[in-house]
């Protein structure tokens, strides 16, 4: 791993750690501002799955729970591909709840949250270029296309050589069979 990979992953990560943690340690606190976005992730999924909650800070709780495992994952380099889809999946419902610029009235406070929602954004454009990040490895789709393309190489390259020996086998069996056709010709009177 690169320097710039050690520093980079725990700095994006870290707020993910600490918003993260304090969403589990205290839910309470958050389900106000996210009851909005809560109810409407409810009524939305709800019907297709009874795999998530429909408390909202039961979600605050599971969202924060999320971003703490996958932050740390994260900033320790483990799975940061896998870590950074997750982050940028929580960081959707996060920023639409906590950061509802476009309903407040006060100027000076509506500016401050539309400076929140864009650093979100910023933090959720990094966390998807973390996420296609493969360290200068080809990804894993090119990988299987060039095996692909090399195995299809060799069985063509397999098929031309067997072609080749039974033409060459074959060619030698004519030759053979008109040599004995011949030499049987001028043995008749």
């Amino acid at each position: 791993m690169t320097v710039l990979r050690k520093v980079a992953r725990p700095l994006l990560a870290s707020m993910f750690v600490s918003g993260g943690f304090n969403a589990v340690r205290d839910p309470q606190r958050l389900v106000p501002a996210a009851a909005p976005v809560t109810d409407v992730l409810s009524s939305a999924v709800a019907p297709r799955t009874s795999l998530l909650p429909e408390d909202p800070e039961r979600l605050v709780r599971l969202n924060g729970a999320v971003q703490l495992g996958a932050g740390l994952l994260l900033a320790l380099g483990r799975a940061p591909r896998l870590a950074s889809a997750a982050l940028a999946a929580t960081l959707v419902p996060t920023t639409l709840a906590a950061h509802r610029y476009w309903t407040i009235e006060d100027p000076e406070e509506r500016a401050a949250q539309r400076i929140h929602f864009l650093k979100n954004a910023s933090l959720f454009g990094g966390l998807l270029i973390a996420a296609a990040d493969t360290h200068g490895k080809p990804s894993l789709a090119y990988r299987t296309r060039r095996a692909a393309a090399h195995a299809s190489d060799a069985v063509t390259h397999q098929a031309h050589t067997a072609v080749d020996r039974v033409g060459g086998a074959t060619g030698g069996a004519v030759d053979s069979v008109a040599g004995a056709v011949e030499a049987a010709r001028r043995r008749l009177p």
